[in-house]
């Protein structure tokens, strides 16, 4: 397993902002475009997680395509009903709920006969539902009978045509009414009202405590259905073996129409199975009486888990390059894939999409990163080893040439008996030849150790003056060569604390490149001017400039401008590097300024007076 060196600090920003950029885009989109994939999710969740079969308390009574065409057809609902209600009683339930809206008054004798079995029904729940702007509720003849009212339309809600909740509570005209599953289950568990908690997440009911946080307007409630459906009699089977009422014993029985050729509400459940109404409020009871509840993740826990997912993945390409971040990177885009799953067997209801889109962009995005960051830093390395194989290249042929004076001299005095003028004048040449390739090896190395922080500063007072005029002394040869001339144009006489030979190769390095990138016949102007604290050492010329761009880049190492390149000029592009850091270790700095075929400024600001800082 390989690992990495740190980050720099730039770096790990941006890498961090990668990371935070595709969370942020993940939950944007999943929960603005992502609900049907969630919810096929759920479905797949619910199907393959299916709770072993269980004996309901709850028992559907229906009228069915076969009670219709031996009791009368749909003109003879109220009848119909009445029948029914009178064999119900007769198997003594505990609770039943008729899932049909008695809002429209009908036959007085038909009402009276309904009335009388609804008055003989013990702990009735009827129907009530949301038309326009207001409640429909039953007939007061037939409300006085009941118990309680339940809102029956919210059954008939769903996305993409499969019923998965029930809101248990709606509210209209300021009046608030609780689902039917709701108030069948208050009735059956003998409970006088439906508490709400404080924190308004929760209702109560006699001893069970509902998870059913408000969203808008509605209280939720995630429906676990039974697979294998809720037991059923029909009303024609009760009329023609009436020992069937046996089975209603202490039951919550729900009454209501399954015909397919008159229920208005038969809806598809997430198993892909056709059901009526009333048999979606038996599975919402069931879900209420066993207790068996899913509920959706909190905001802070799914911001929490995305959050866990993201830094994972960050960590991954943080720590790991090569193959091992993909291998890592694959496991936890498999447990991204886990964590739905892992949330459903607890009874939470976990995003699917934004998991998956959050393990997945956040991959995505650090390992683009990490690609192209390393390609980035692979092509900067190229580049600086070919620069730097530039350099190795002209500081040999530099040092080719007092080398080989060196050896010709050497070996001309132990091959020629020469005169002692001859010889004298060939030591000095070998002695003058050794400091030039000693200067230019220690330049060479200079560089390394400035960069690396490992120069030794001498921290001496010197005065500005001499290292200036000597520097000028040393480069006018040079400048009266190309018919250059040379001119101080003012000196201070302030003393400078630092290293001498350092500043003094600076200024020169500013002198010889004015001489040797301006053409003939130009003029090179040097001057020292204190400016309140600090010393302006100046060098104008009026060579071949340099524009915007360039002088951004002028200091990097190995750096030439395309027309300091085209010169001719021999160079290595470290002299200006090592001038600028020579200055920075003196607590100073450069100033440039500079314009094409009219020639450049170099200034160096330097504190008078003030020790230089060792780094």
């Amino acid at each position: 397993m390989k690992s990495k060196k740190r980050w720099p600090a730039k770096r790990l920003a941006a890498f961090a902002g990668v990371i935070a950029a595709g969370v942020a885009i993940a939950m944007t989109s999943s929960w603005a475009l992502t609900s049907r994939l969630n919810n096929y999710a759920y479905d797949f969740l619910l199907d393959h997680m299916r709770p072993a079969p269980w004996t309901t308390d709850s028992i559907v009574v229906s009228i069915d395509e076969e009670t219709l065409q031996t009791m009368g057809g749909q003109r003879e609902y109220r009848a119909i009903l009445a029948d029914a209600l009178t064999r119900i009683n007769a198997g003594k339930p505990r609770t039943v709920a008729i899932d049909m809206i008695l809002a429209d008054r009908g036959d007085d004798q038909l009402d009276a006969r309904l009335e009388k079995a609804m008055l003989a029904t013990p702990n009735l729940v009827l129907s009530c539902e949301i038309v326009g702007n207001g409640w429909e509720d039953p007939i007061p003849r037939f409300r006085q009978t009941a118990v309680a009212l339940g809102e029956v339309y919210s059954v008939r809600r769903k996305e993409d045509g499969v019923s998965r909740v029930v809101p248990l509570e709606q509210t209209q005209g300021k009046v608030r009414r609780w689902a039917l599953a709701l108030e069948t289950f208050r009735v059956f568990r003998g409970a006088r009202f439906i508490e709400e908690e404080s924190n308004d997440n929760n209702l109560v009911v006699a001893d069970s405590r509902i998870p059913a946080p408000r969203e808008g307007a509605d209280r939720p409630l995630w429906i676990r259905y039974r697979y294998e459906g809720i037991p059923s009699v029909s009303v024609a089977s009760l009329r023609t073996n009436p020992a069937l009422a046996s089975k209603l014993t202490g039951k919550a029985v729900f009454v209501g129409v399954t015909a397919m050729s008159a229920a208005r509400d038969r809806l598809v459940n997430p198993y892909g199975q056709d059901m009526p109404g009333v048999e979606i409020n038996a599975q919402a009871f069931e879900t209420l009486q066993q207790g068996r509840f899913l509920t959706p993740a909190r905001n802070y826990a799914v911001i929490a888990v995305c959050f866990i997912i993201a830094m994972a993945a960050g960590t991954i390409f943080y720590l790991m390059s090569g193959w091992w971040s993909y291998i890592l990177s694959a496991a936890l885009l498999i447990a991204a894939h886990s964590v739905p799953v892992i949330f459903f067997l607890g009874g939470i209801i976990f995003p699917y999409s934004l998991a998956i889109s959050t393990a997945w962009l956040s991959v995505v995005g650090a390992a683009a990163f990490q690609y192209f960051s390393t390609r980035r830093e692979l092509r900067t390395s190229q580049s600086d080893k070919a620069r730097y194989q530039e350099a190795i290249h002209f500081v040999t042929h530099e040092m080719r040439t007092p080398l080989t004076a060196i050896q010709g001299s050497s070996e001309l005095m132990g091959r020629y008996n020469l005169t002692d003028d001859k010889r004298k004048q060939m030591a000095q040449m070998i002695n003058m030849e050794s400091k030039r390739l000693a200067r230019m090896v220690q330049t060479f190395l200079d560089v390394e150790r400035l960069s690396e922080g490992q120069m030794e500063m001498k921290r001496e007072p010197f005065p500005s003056r001499l290292v200036i005029e000597s520097c000028v002394d040393r480069v006018r040869p040079l400048a009266e060569r190309k018919q250059i001339q040379l001119f101080v144009d003012s000196l201070s006489d302030d003393t400078l604390l630092g290293d001498r030979e350092l500043l003094e190769y600076a200024v020169y390095n500013l002198l010889t490149n004015a001489v040797k990138y301006s053409p003939a016949e130009t003029e090179v102007h040097v001057e020292s001017v204190r400016d309140g604290d600090s010393l302006r050492v100046s060098v104008r010329d009026q060579g071949i400039g340099m524009n915007a761009k360039e002088l951004r880049s002028i200091f990097k190492k190995f750096y030439r401008t395309k027309k300091a390149e085209a010169s001719g000029e021999a160079g290595t592009g470290i002299g200006l590097s090592i001038v600028e850091q020579i200055v920075v270790h003196h607590s100073g700095r450069m100033e440039v300024s500079s314009e094409p075929g009219k020639g450049s400024t170099f200034t160096i600001i330097l504190p008078a007076g003030v020790t230089a800082t060792t780094k």
